[in-house]
């Protein structure tokens, strides 16, 4: 049932942030390996991408790749929240005073995003390159897989390179949902209880979750977007006949290209969307999970 719960907050929130998952992709792979002001700019911000996004390629452009997005939240928050929450209802995060053990929270936390993600990768490979296309050949930004469904994606990446071209770029998804996962469940579980030792949180479940979940967002943008700006350029570049990557050979090697060609900045590009997509989408997600969580135990109580 924790799988369960964890998935179903995932997907709640992910139908309401998916466009934004789309401009954040979009506005990392623009001017990929190129310095500033040496490649075109058709996403200066959040607003400026949402309407040449709307006009160009149509309102439903802004949901591209929502089924594998989807999917993507059910196997990989189904198993990081639900792991989570199993330590939780365990007891095994708290010392015998009931106080938060930091290294249990964030092994705990690092443990399930990495398992999650691993078992997630075909899929999120999958939504990267469909988020990424463009149905305007001069808006193109990064490389052009030119799939129709995610089932045809599927169909595609496995012919060309079987079971290890779906899983590409996996290693590259790991360090970002560790760093990912441990900033939001940590600062989430942190605040929550930092709240409830206040009387007036006490009985207000939702405002104190939403809360709670508000300092979780902020300190998962700030800690994941080079993580997650280096995973979109390795998932999204072209391949050779072989299945390798043709504009970077490993992690380091796209870090080190990003840095040497673009700057430091680089990093943070789609930053603002990235921010305006992880806020509410913990928010949503977290909230939707404690939310959850505490239906499922009255349930219990009752029964």
């Amino acid at each position: 049932m924790d799988f369960v719960i964890g998935a179903s907050a995932g997907m709640g929130a992910c139908l309401f942030t998916n466009p934004l998952e789309v401009l954040k992709t979009k506005m990392q792979l623009q001017g990929e390996l190129r310095a500033k002001g040496q490649h075109a700019v058709h996403y200066r911000n959040i607003f400026h991408s949402s309407y040449v996004i709307a006009k160009n390629d149509g309102l439903l452009a802004l949901q591209k790749g929502l089924v594998p997005a989807l999917w993507v939240q059910v196997v990989l928050n189904g198993v990081r929240l639900g792991f989570y929450q199993w330590a939780t209802n365990k007891q095994l995060l708290n010392d015998k005073n009931g106080n938060l053990i930091v290294s249990r929270s964030v092994t705990v936390s690092a443990l399930g995003a990495i398992l999650g993600q691993t078992l997630s990768s075909p899929l999120f490979l999958v939504k990267t390159h469909l988020q990424a296309q463009s149905a305007t050949a001069s808006l193109a930004v990064g490389h052009q897989h030119e799939h129709t469904t995610m089932l045809a994606a599927f169909k595609n990446i496995y012919a060309q390179q079987g079971m290890k071209g779906l899983f590409r770029g996996v290693t590259a998804s790991v360090p970002r949902a560790a760093v990912g996962s441990i900033m939001q469940l940590l600062s989430f579980d942190y605040s929550k209880r930092r709240l409830l030792e206040y009387d007036y949180f006490y009985d207000k479940k939702i405002l104190t979750a939403f809360l709670a979940s508000m300092a979780g967002g902020v300190a998962i943008t700030l800690a994941m977007t080079p993580f997650d700006l280096i995973m979109t350029r390795i998932y999204n570049q072209p391949t050779d006949a072989s299945g390798k990557g043709v504009l970077y050979t490993s992690y380091k090697d796209c870090m080190m290209k990003i840095y040497n060609a673009e700057g430091f900045l680089a990093f943070y590009k789609g930053v603002g969307p990235m921010y305006l997509r992880l806020g509410p989408h913990t928010v949503l997600c977290l909230v939707f999970w404690d939310h959850l969580n505490t239906l499922y135990m009255n349930f219990l109580k009752k029964v």
